[in-house]
């Protein structure tokens, strides 16, 4: 884990006295920085001096603290805040040399047709977990005798921490909806 221990301004009392010197670091390892002024800079800002700061000390109660979690059920939408019941079909495709995916999902008879005139429009694919949104506009309908029977939306993944973090929403996802992989 990366901290910073401390961050200290300094400039020189007269400009043209400046000169670079790498920052110095503390015996167990962690950074002390200092920003000097550099004669070979770009930057020709004029020099200032920072107060030294005062930080109230840190109160620890006598119970362990522990990192909150907020778990968010993993759901997927096609109109923002109304989440999808009809559990989709996905395929998933992936380039020979790990660096790009498509993954297709395919919903047929959605709920997102019933309440969408009372909600409002589709207006994209989310899927949503506790890491945040993955989205795509890749979403298209097929309709049988004028009336819509399907949903097929598309999440292009165009590098390996976006397939793996599209992995991760996957995971949660099918171990709350009961889905299982099939290699073909």
């Amino acid at each position: 884990m990366a901290s910073l221990h401390s961050l200290a301004v300094l400039s020189s009392p007269t400009p043209t006295s400046r000169s670079f010197q790498p920052p110095p670091r503390s015996i167990s390892g962690l950074a002390s920085w200092a920003v000097y002024g550099s004669a070979n800079s770009l930057f020709n800002g004029q020099s200032f001096h920072v107060a030294h700061l005062r930080f109230a000390p840190v109160r620890r109660s006598s119970q362990a603290s522990r990192p909150i979690i907020m778990m968010v059920k993993p759901t997927i939408q096609f109109i923002q805040g109304t989440d999808e019941q009809t559990i989709p079909d996905v395929r998933l495709t992936k380039s020979k040399d790990g660096t790009n995916g498509v993954a297709i999902f395919t919903f047929d008879q959605p709920s997102v047709f019933d309440s969408s005139g009372e909600v409002g429009e589709i207006t994209g694919f989310y899927m949503i977990d506790e890491e945040g949104i993955l989205q795509s506009v890749d979403v298209s309908a097929k309709f049988i005798n004028g009336k819509p029977s399907q949903i097929e939306a598309r999440y292009v993944m165009r590098s390996p921490r976006e397939w793996d973090r599209f992995m991760r929403f996957m995971e949660r996802y099918s171990n709350e909806n009961g889905l299982k992989f099939i290699k073909k």
